[in-house]
């Protein structure tokens, strides 16, 4: 049963229906259905890794200079030009790196950014060949996760506790999908 959640404090005379948890997602790694406490487990050692890089995650809106310091710091290369898909992060031998399609809007590209960087954080073989295209293939735990570092790098917990809804999609410029999953994200897992 969908939770009913009053928008009155983010500016609208609605209420939204968010899901009371995350859906079921397929695992990648043993190809099992993930449950609801699992992906919770999940998150949670993952939000710990995002804070440790000391970017000021989910504090303040990251921005394509704090992608690219990311990048530096961890050694990823990234490589910017013209794609089928929004992006994507690869791996061979140990090296790492982020390709972006040069053609996406500013929003979508920064959060393309931030969903691969969220890949490597989380998902880098300890060798071989990988790679994790963003967009393709289904909603696996991987690219939640990666959706989820993203949206918080975008559109952090601080805004979302203290702007209305209306002024994050009218005047921050938000997407109002972004702003909900972010609020989905807040709601599920406090963050």
């Amino acid at each position: 049963m969908p939770r009913r959640y009053s928008t009155a404090h983010f500016g609208r005379n609605r209420e939204l229906n968010l899901p009371t948890c995350v859906p079921s997602v397929l695992d990648c790694f043993t190809g099992k259905t993930l449950s609801h406490a699992d992906l919770l487990s999940n998150m949670l050692l993952s939000i710990q890794k995002f804070t440790s890089l000391k970017c000021q995650w989910n504090s303040r809106p990251l921005t394509e200079d704090d992608f690219f310091k990311l990048c530096r710091k961890h050694k990823v290369t990234v490589l910017e030009m013209p794609l089928q898909v929004g992006g994507f992060y690869y791996c061979v031998l140990g090296r790492h790196y982020i390709a972006i399609d040069s053609r996406l809007s500013p929003w979508k590209k920064l959060f393309v950014m931030f969903h691969e960087f969220g890949h490597f954080l989380m998902h880098a073989p300890d060798r071989g060949v990988t790679a994790n295209f963003h967009g393709i293939g289904g909603r696996t735990r991987k690219e939640i996760e990666a959706d989820a570092f993203a949206t918080c790098a975008l559109l952090p917990r601080p805004l979302i506790e203290s702007r209305s809804f209306q002024e994050l999609v009218e005047e921050d410029g938000y997407t109002e999908d972004l702003v909900l999953d972010r609020l989905l994200l807040y709601q599920t897992f406090g963050v």
